[in-house]
């Protein structure tokens, strides 16, 4: 009744409506803790079935395939699978078996995709075992302990129908204490090539065979007449030698048909470590010791070379990638790509004996846009090899086209297959990851041919520098396809040239569409500005040396190695590189230096002020200018100018001083600037400034001088004056003496006569004993010393100088 006059529009009471209220209330509660307890007891059924599925072993037998062999078999062929199980549950597996299955033909090549993604996964479609004759059995597997198994089948027994590719898998079936009845507890699926006979058209298929490397060698070389080379580190001997990445590339490549695709770089890294070369340890080097390495390795290089294609990158392989993004507005960047070009012919085939071709550009993992495209084609190369995941089919083909589409101006893109090329990518360091990588490929590449009856070129473009295992699955894939039924080996230059498909895609793609993963590893703007920075001091030094050739080629092929791939990830190595180039060059330039000068003082008019210029460089230096500038030519002039400029020239080792004019104007302190220039007017280091004080002579300066001068002229008068009456007394005495003697005369022609005058001659005597002891009278004090000997009384000769 009450529910009646409700529903009729009634008003009820308010108890009536307080007790429908709690009525439904107490109702719902059950229902509302039921809904709230429902997602965590979904949790704890999930967890629950987790441990169930841990517990019971579902899934928890890791099969690996080692080996498949042959891995496109034929008509008449076995089958050999080898590999191990291992039981990673918690519960022994027991009454276990190891049985081959094969799924149906495959007839896409999105399918063989599919099947690699999910190889391991117990959930989807599964075919039966082909025979139980052809399994292996183990009655338990122990948790933790891995078994080996190996299972050959003939060819036939596999029942394969039509040419195809078809699953082919390998499963683990057995029994747990949790579950005890047969079930499949692992499997590995992987793809068995099926083509008996030799294909009506067969595609055509390019490999190429990088051999790219990092940067090994600084710009440092030593300062003797070979210029003995510096590494960074002893990585590229350890690359090289047997085992290493490089020495495996070498062996393995020299017996496939494929195109080698080099870095110069590396080919004059190795061949520098065949004679003397330095590796730094820490602040210092020390000798290098893998000369014979170096060698042995180019000699196989040149034996696995021989009459086979090589295409030179330029030199350093250059980020034509990271450029065309970050540096064409960088002044000077593009012709660093230019440079690494031109030098590659001399030094490819200088070292292999073969000349390369060097028209093709290989961007970062092929990726290309319309901006890539000009930059790579700017150094010369009309070839651009691409990948076709970033010239994408936009027609819907069904099949894959043909590699060369023609993209305008004359360029060629060369288009990879993208699932061919980046078959080898990731860790193949097991033996199972590289079989599973080697039968993708295979299937990937008769897919591809399976696809049309349409004669196709197909160029596969792995990464640049495989690991060794990666070069080892790369060989196993392409010796089994050279030996196979549907394909035949090309090189790039035909596969370049050959028809394009007139429906291919030829839109290269805009800037935007490149991939940002990429993009986040390319050098940055400051990479090229800093290089140009460099390239802007190298050519400052190189004008003033007399052989440039020592420091250009150092480094300009240093220059080039800054804008490396290898750099691409590694921003902090790549920085270092950058630094340690510009701080060498720097230390090079300043063994050129002019001589730090302290104050000078000028006391007069005019003076002369030397400059010297030192040079520390084993060659010599010039012609420079060197220029010697006053800031307040108002007080002092340089040769009559506010400065003065002279050419110099200095020899290795040695310093040369150049001596200014100066004259001063007024009193005070002047400064002076000298700096060196090129002969194109670029200053060169660093300008040497000084003071020169200028002191005035004065009025008493001048007083003492005058004093000085007048004594001295009045010691000569007073000296002059005494010799000349010395002279005048020496001829009066001669004169008194010539008197005396001719009175003497007379005497004694009388004594003559007398026999009995004894006396007479004794008189004679005394006189000329008088007379020479007047001449020999001592010398006063203010006389002169005389220049010449003691004169004599006797008259002097003719032509003798007499002193006055």
């Amino acid at each position: 009744m009450a529910e009646a006059a409700d529903f009729q529009g009634t008003s009820a009471s308010p108890a009536r409506r307080w007790l429908r209220r709690t009525t439904a209330l107490l109702a719902g509660a059950p229902l509302l803790a039921g809904v709230v307890q429902l997602p965590a007891a979904g949790t704890a059924h999930a967890e629950e079935a987790a441990t169930a599925r841990a517990d019971t072993g579902a899934g928890s037998v890791a099969v690996a395939v080692d080996s498949l062999t042959p891995s496109a078999p034929t008509d008449g062929d076995t089958v050999t699978v080898s590999g191990t199980v291992t039981n990673n549950g918690r519960q022994a597996v027991t009454d276990a078996h190891v049985g081959l299955r094969v799924g149906p033909q495959m007839d896409t090549r999105s399918s063989v995709d599919a099947i690699a993604k999910d190889s391991d996964d117990l959930q989807g479609s599964v075919s039966p075992e082909i025979d139980d004759k052809y399994t292996e059995k183990f009655s338990k597997l122990t948790p933790g302990v891995a078994e080996h198994f190996n299972i050959s089948v003939p060819v036939d027994d596999l029942n394969l129908g039509d040419d195809g590719v078809y699953e082919f898998a390998v499963s683990l079936s057995g029994e747990t204490s949790a579950q005890p009845w047969e079930r499949m507890l692992g499997i590995q699926r992987t793809f068995l090539p099926w083509r008996p006979d030799e294909a009506g058209t067969k595609t055509r298929t390019t490999a190429l065979w990088p051999l790219v490397s990092t940067t090994h060698m600084a710009a440092e070389t030593g300062p003797n007449e070979e210029q003995t080379p510096v590494f960074l580190n002893d990585d590229l001997a350890k690359e090289i030698s047997p085992g290493g990445r490089l020495n495996q590339m070498v062996t393995l490549g020299k017996d496939l048909d494929v195109t080698w695709v080099v870095d110069p770089d590396l080919l004059a890294s190795v061949d520098a470590m065949t004679g003397s070369y330095r590796v730094r340890d820490g602040d210092r080097t020390t000798a290098g010791t893998h000369q014979a390495i170096a060698k042995q390795w180019l000699a196989d290089l040149q034996d696995a070379v021989a009459d086979k294609e090589v295409v030179a990158l330029p030199f350093a392989d250059p980020d034509v990638a990271s450029l065309a993004h970050n540096g064409t507005d960088v002044a000077g960047s593009l012709s660093q790509l230019k440079e690494a070009t031109d030098v590659v012919d001399n030094t490819v085939e200088t070292i292999l004996h073969v000349k390369p071709n060097t028209d093709f550009a290989w961007p970062v993992e092929g990726a290309v846009d319309r901006s890539i495209v000009k930059v790579a084609t700017s150094a010369g190369a009309d070839k651009v090899i691409a990948r076709s995941d970033s010239l994408q089919e936009t027609n819907g083909l069904p099949y894959t086209p043909s590699a060369a589409r023609p993209i305008g101006g004359g360029t060629t893109a060369v288009v990879a297959d993208d699932r061919l090329s980046t078959a080898f990518e990731g860790d193949l360091t097991t033996a199972s990851a590289s079989t599973l990588a080697v039968q993708r490929f295979l299937a990937q590449s008769l897919g591809l041919e399976l696809q049309t009856d349409k004669q196709r070129s197909v160029v596969i473009a792995p990464q640049r520098m495989p690991s060794g295992s990666q070069a080892r699955a790369m060989a196993e894939a392409l010796r089994a396809l050279q030996g196979g039924t549907w394909s035949d080996s090309q090189k790039l230059t035909a596969a370049s040239a050959a028809k394009p498909d007139p429906d291919a895609a030829t839109t290269v793609p805009g800037t935007s569409s490149y991939p940002s993963a990429l993009r986040r590893k390319e050098l940055p703007r400051s990479a090229f500005v800093e290089s140009t920075r460099t390239q802007d001091a190298l050519d400052s030094f190189k004008v003033v040396l007399s052989d440039p050739s020592r420091v250009v080629t150092p480094f300009g092929r240093a220059l080039n190695r800054e804008m490396s791939v290898s750099w691409r990830g590694r921003a902090a190595e790549a920085k270092s590189f950058r630094d340690g180039v510009k701080t060498y060059l720097d230390g090079l330039s300043g063994r050129v230096r002019l001589i730090d000068k302290s104050e000078t003082k000028l006391s007069g008019r005019s003076a002369t002020i030397p400059v010297t210029v030192q040079n520390n460089l084993v060659q010599d230096v010039g012609p420079l200018v060197l220029r010697l500038s006053s800031t307040n030519p108002t007080r002092l002039e340089i040769d009559g100018a506010d400065y003065e400029e002279q050419p110099i020239s200095v020899s290795g080792g040695h310093s040369q001083s150049v001596k200014f004019t100066t004259s001063a104007k007024a009193n005070g302190r002047a400064t002076v600037i000298a700096q060196l220039y090129t002969k194109d007017g670029r200053p060169y280091g660093q300008p040497v400034t000084f003071d020169v004080k200028v002191t005035e002579i004065t009025a008493t300066v001048m007083l003492v001088i005058g004093g000085g001068v007048l004594l001295l002229v009045l010691a000569g008068f007073r000296m002059y004056t005494q010799r000349k009456r010395a002279a005048a007394r020496a001829a009066e005495q001669a004169e008194a003496g010539e008197e005396s003697d001719s009175g003497e005369s007379e005497a004694s022609g009388n004594s003559e006569d007398d026999p009995e005058n004894p006396e007479a001659p004794e008189g004679r005597l005394t006189q000329e004993s008088g007379a020479q002891a007047r001449t020999g009278d001592p010398e006063q004090p203010s006389d002169p010393t005389p220049d010449t000997a003691a004169e004599s009384a006797d008259p002097s000769g003719t032509g003798e100088r007499v002193d006055r």
